[in-house]
């Protein structure tokens, strides 16, 4: 597999195609006319909430369309057009053929430029952040020398979508109709393929299931032996898919993924575009998510005792140990070639500081409160041999679908009297310095077709308890993000599946203040968070518990 070995540098010439719709007489014209896709003198680029530009078609969402169907007029095998853009994030044929961006008359690209771009994205890595933060500046860059081609703004910057901000959790207006500020019915920001958390259309994240708690993390890196997945992922090399995803990962990106996407309530239940990694690109929404999963990035930098990994393995990316490096194609026909290490400042982004970028605001819900420092030492790491225990498991896989399924995980004597003292320890203060004990709940080998059947999981439910009459014992949401890639036989994992890993401290920590965790087995209850057609169920292959301390 070749690796990206192009030099970066950005555009000195934007693309003359013209997809020919006039320009809309109430846009005016910013910034310089340097013809490239980088700053000009004193410029800066403002990545700002599409929420709060003023108006549900602002500049820059209406410059954005310009700029979409500008790429979505390039054919496939063009570098910089839209489904070329989406096939670097992932490819399925079927899925392409079926959804309509796939058909018999697309030349496809070079079988050179599959093998360098394409299906490179990282899932389930501690490269998550920094590959994601590349790709979209690549994207940002190709979409300006397009708008600029168009005879709009130098300094255009994708905005974002915060949908943490009160009353902003649903679909920007601009994305959910079919029809231009001008009545002309070809918006391309529109998709039918969007069917929201009910399947019927209705777009909007629900917040009762979505979170960013992964901003409390302190450590970047996690461990993948049950313990906890860290702020960025788990310590991998070139890694497309399959395992345990990272906090941020997991909460905010997956469920966005799949409430945004979802599949249509009616038969034949077709799945959203957002719903899939391999189709994830093909919608303009994708683009203003991962913006603001990338500004929390940086918000959760603003913490003094939070740090990126300082391991070469992580700066220098799986190139420098001969696997596929990361890269994207520029207007200019350059390649941007990028490492972790490059991606860490928004000002200098690895010496292309022509293309830096800020946001208008890191405050993690738009209200201006910033994450608090935390104690601890600065810069602590999980050590890889972190003390990771399994306590206990359950005795066969589990089988998920429309209606709750439950299971009951078998707790060792021994280690269930450890997490007992940890916790204890940890309540009169005796671990302030050694790490605190954490109880993780892990559903293992989770495998099946649907990657937006989202489900909420409880421990500690008495038999003829109601989960709706206690949200004390909820302990997350999982959606299952990957899990038909990570399920396939065929796939570099061989079809294990995904695993998911839930932090449950605190509410073991109540059944033991209750007397209620001196016992052989702890009920886990898993629930569908919205209705599920039959064929849209998972099988987990395995419920454990894991402690992590001393």
């Amino acid at each position: 597999m070749p690796l990206c070995n192009g030099v970066a540098s950005f555009p000195r010439d934007a693309y003359s195609r013209d997809p020919g719709r006039p320009l809309l007489a109430r846009v005016g014209l910013r910034g310089c006319r340097s013809g490239g896709t980088g700053r000009c003198a004193g410029m800066t680029f403002i990545r700002r909430n599409v929420w709060d530009l003023g108006d549900d078609w602002a500049d820059e969402v209406l410059w954005y369309a310009r700029g979409v169907e500008a790429m979505k007029a390039r054919p496939l095998a063009d570098p910089t057009s839209w489904r070329f853009y989406a096939g670097i994030h992932g490819f399925e044929q079927a899925r392409w053929v079926r959804l309509g961006a796939l058909t018999a008359a697309d030349v496809p690209p070079s079988q050179e430029l599959l093998l360098k771009f394409w299906v490179q994205c990282q899932h389930a890595s501690w490269y998550f952040l920094p590959w994601h933060r590349g790709y979209l500046l690549a994207f940002e860059a190709n979409i300006r020398a397009a708008v600029m081609n168009l005879g709009g703004p130098a300094d255009w910057a994708l905005p974002y979508w915060n949908y943490f901000k009160a009353n902003q959790n649903g679909l920007p207006p601009a994305f959910g109709s079919p029809d231009w500020p001008d009545g002309t019915g070809d918006n391309p920001l529109f998709t039918e393929f969007r069917f929201g958390p009910n399947g019927d259309g209705d777009v909007f994240v629900p917040l009762q299931f979505v979170d960013q708690d992964a901003l409390g993390d302190v450590q970047y890196t996690g461990v993948s032996n049950g313990g906890t997945t860290g702020f960025g992922g788990v310590d991998t090399g070139f890694h497309h898919g399959g395992g345990p995803h990272g906090r941020l990962e997991s909460q905010p990106h997956d469920q966005v993924h799949g409430w945004v996407g979802r599949f249509d309530a009616q038969p034949p239940n077709e799945d959203g575009l957002m719903s899939f990694p391999s189709t994830a690109g093909l919608d303009p929404i994708f683009w203003l998510h991962h913006a603001n999963i990338d500004r929390l990035w940086a918000s959760w930098l603003t913490v003094s005792t939070h740090l990126n990994p300082s391991d070469p393995e992580w700066l220098l990316g799986p190139a420098n140990n001969g696997e596929r490096g990361f890269c994207a194609p520029m207007p200019d026909d350059s390649t941007l070639t990028y490492t972790p290490e490059g991606m860490m400042d928004l000002e200098d982004l690895g010496g292309h500081e022509d293309l830096a970028y800020e946001y208008d605001d890191l405050s993690p819900d738009g209200g201006g409160a910033m994450p608090e420092d935390q104690p601890g030492p600065e810069g602590v790491a999980v050590p890889r041999a972190a003390n990771v225990e399994l306590v206990g498991a359950n005795d066969e896989s589990v089988q998920v679908g429309g209606d709750e399924s439950r299971t009951r995980v078998r707790l060792d004597a021994d280690a269930r009297r450890r997490v007992s003292d940890g916790l204890a320890a940890k309540d009169s203060g005796a671990e302030a310095v050694a790490a605190p004990e954490q109880v993780l709940l892990n559903l293992e080998n989770v495998r099946g077709q649907s990657d937006a059947s989202a489900f909420s999981v409880y421990v500690g439910l008495g038999d003829d308890e109601d989960p709706a009459e206690h949200p004390e014992a909820l302990v997350g949401t999982i959606m299952p993000f990957g899990v038909s890639q990570a399920s396939d036989l065929k796939d570099e994992h061989a079809g294990q599946g995904l695993r998911f890993v839930l932090d449950v401290t605190d509410v073991v920590d109540r059944l033991r203040r209750e007397g209620r965790l001196d016992i052989d087995e702890i009920p886990v209850r898993i629930v569908p968070a919205f209705p599920l057609p039959d064929d849209k169920g998972l099988n987990i292959g395995r419920v454990s518990v894991f402690r992590q301390g001393r």
